[in-house]
């Protein structure tokens, strides 16, 4: 009997204290806010629209606490109330409330699921338009602006304003999972084996129930899933461990001519830019160096001559703060290389200079250094086993 009374607890949850309390105080801003501004625009709705309505507390606790939720995200909260409140005065005004009750809120849900906007809470709203009293029946359709789409509205906007100053990405747009970096129609690289978005639909398709979550959620949490078991396999390497140390590096006010004699000498690609105290400044590529028309790109005799007759319209003393990319992606020593190769492969990365905690150069590791690693780690294997 115990076992069987426990079954029906929850699992402990995930989410951190901090979490819960973001959700806390955004539930307590946004219908602070909600009641704020709504309350002058519905005075002269007397009890029907002076206050804030019932079913906006549960709206509350979607859109602050579970904003990555289907349903919670603005379209969910602002065209499921408003269809369940035309659907609620609806059925108070044409049935008895023994039946408009559960009809309505039927009637309700049968309508959210193809207009995309399901949102538990107006299965409530559409309940409160056929018992709310004679306050509500006077207002008729009057009600369906005021107070619901209007709170409902301000409150949706709340939302967006409070999960966009923590970071959530809100509304929750369904992403494209995995695309490839160079705008062709190939996955990236690490989608092109194991599941596929195609598969997550099958499956979905075959369990055929409501999850509170979108696909693209799911997919994120397979692959993150996947990652953290590769790193638990692959043992506690780090960037530090691959990357290289005797790296070939350039000051911004170094010229581009000695930058490209540089990549040439060493036959590398990239240099990473630094200041006197060995902070990255930026990083120029071959691509950068190749866009100046001054340098010799192809060392032919026909790139000379032309180099040779655009000198004298070109910019003098040219340098390598005039071409490096400043905004410049890098990763930290001890990031585990579970996570460095996902991101080399999908997002195109070549190559990412890796910095210690105080933000100086450490090194910088490449696609090489990555595919060498998989590769030992490969071969060791077998002798492992």
């Amino acid at each position: 009997m115990k076992r069987w009374l426990l079954s029906f607890l929850p699992s402990p949850g995930t989410v951190s204290r901090t979490e819960q309390m973001r959700g806390v105080m955004g539930a307590l801003v946004g219908l602070a806010v909600t009641l704020l501004l709504a309350g002058p625009a519905l005075a002269h709705f007397g009890a029907a629209g002076s206050m804030l309505i019932a079913p906006m507390g549960a709206s509350a606790v979607l859109l602050f606490c579970v904003p990555a939720s289907p349903l919670a995200q603005p379209w969910s909260i602002v065209g499921g109330n408003l269809v369940a409140s035309l659907v609620g005065v609806t059925c108070a005004l044409w049935l008895p409330v023994a039946v408009a009750a559960p009809v309505a809120v039927a009637l309700a849900i049968a309508l959210m699921f193809p207009l995309r906007c399901l949102h538990p809470p107006s299965g409530a709203v559409a309940l409160t338009t056929v018992v709310g009293g004679s306050a509500v029946h006077a207002a008729g359709y009057g009600f369906v602006l005021a107070p619901v789409l209007l709170q409902s509205g301000l409150l949706a906007a709340a939302a967006l304003v409070y999960n966009r100053a923590l970071g959530r990405r809100y509304p929750h747009r369904v992403l494209p999972v995995l695309l490839g970096a160079h705008a062709t129609r190939d996955p990236a690289p690490t989608a092109r084996l194991g599941f596929t978005a195609g598969d997550l639909d099958a499956v979905l398709r075959r369990y055929g129930q409501v999850l509170d979550v979108s696909a693209d959620d799911l997919a994120e949490l397979f692959l993150a899933a996947e990652a953290q078991a590769y790193a638990r396999r692959f043992g506690p390497a780090s960037c530090r461990d691959i990357m290289s140390t005797d790296v070939v590096t350039v000051r911004a006010d170094t010229s581009l001519a000695e930058a490209w004699l540089e990549m040439r000498a060493h036959r590398v690609h990239a240099l990473p830019v630094l200041d006197a105290r060995r902070h990255l400044v930026g990083i120029v590529v071959q691509s950068d160096l190749l866009r100046d028309r001054t340098l010799d790109a192809y060392g032919t005799g026909r790139g000379r001559l032309k180099a040779m007759l655009r000198a004298p319209f070109q910019g003098p003393g040219r340098t390598v703060a005039d071409v490096m990319t400043r905004q410049v992606r890098s990763v930290r020593a001890d990031l585990p290389m579970a996570e460095l190769v996902p991101m080399m492969a999908n997002t195109g990365y070549h190559h990412l200079p890796v910095l210690e905690a105080d933000g100086r150069f450490a090194g910088l590791v490449t696609q090489s250094d990555v595919l060498a690693a998989v590769y030992e780690h490969r071969l060791a294997e077998p002798a492992a086993a």
